[in-house]
């Protein structure tokens, strides 16, 4: 059969067809299947689809195995900031006694300081209540001060101190430590005769500290100044102290 009388005939079969459905008369049987196409080119990617839900945690099955070997110790880490002082701690146990140390050198009494005086009145200069005695007896170390009236500790140590003051009135004395009062006696003369006031003491110096005698004008200070009798003030170191 030739292609164009084929073609006309299909045209007027299909025509015919469609009448006939039109009209409802009858309808020719469906034909077969043909053959599948060529496969269409691939689609564009879809939207991304929303997340699924987290699955369920499965139980670990398999075996533990053997601990490895340790790894080589990594670089120091940069040292922190210093933390603060903790609380002390309690004292530790008394350590063992040293060893006895040699035997010193033997001392020499001459070879120590041995300070001592005594010095009397004759025109002594006024300042004010301190009783300055001006004329020099002894004067060991040249620690008392014929000017002030004071003797000056340079050696520390118990030292004893005596004073004997002629009057001729009422008379009030005290023997001061840097200026403040350590021990006073009074004598009270109502004849107007010459009378002795004394007194003494024992006082622990440091070096530096200073000892004289004053007078207390409001209770007496009538200090006898003639030929017919001295007054006297003297002092010396018992023995020294250390530490």
């Amino acid at each position: 059969m030739q292609p164009g009388l084929w073609l006309v005939t299909s045209i007027l079969a299909a025509v015919l067809g469609m009448a006939l459905l039109e009209d409802g008369v009858c309808r020719a049987p469906d034909g077969k299947d043909g053959f599948p196409g060529v496969p269409g080119l691939n689609g564009r990617p879809g939207q991304k689809g929303d997340m699924g839900e987290p699955g369920k945690s499965a139980q670990r099955t398999g075996i533990q195995g053997l601990k490895g070997d340790a790894g080589e110790p990594g670089p120091p880490g940069t040292p922190g900031n210093r933390g603060y002082h903790g609380p002390h701690g309690p004292p530790g146990l008394p350590g063992q006694p040293g060893p006895k140390g040699n035997k010193g050198k033997p001392g020499n009494i001459l070879e120590q300081p041995r300070p001592a005086f005594s010095a009397s009145r004759r025109s002594p200069p006024s300042k004010g209540t301190t009783v300055v005695f001006d004329n020099i007896i002894t004067n060991q170390e040249s620690s008392y001060s014929p000017q002030t009236g004071e003797f000056t500790c340079r050696v520390p140590g118990l030292y004893y101190f005596a004073y004997q003051v002629v009057s001729s009135g009422d008379l009030c004395l005290s023997i001061t430590k840097n200026r403040e009062r350590v021990v006073s006696f009074c004598d009270y003369n109502s004849r107007d005769i010459l009378q002795v006031n004394s007194g003494s003491s024992v006082l622990s110096l440091a070096a530096g500290d200073q000892v004289s005698i004053s007078t207390d004008p409001a209770r007496g200070s009538m200090i006898y100044s003639g030929s017919e009798a001295d007054s006297v003030f003297s002092g010396f170191m018992l023995f020294p102290q250390t530490g």
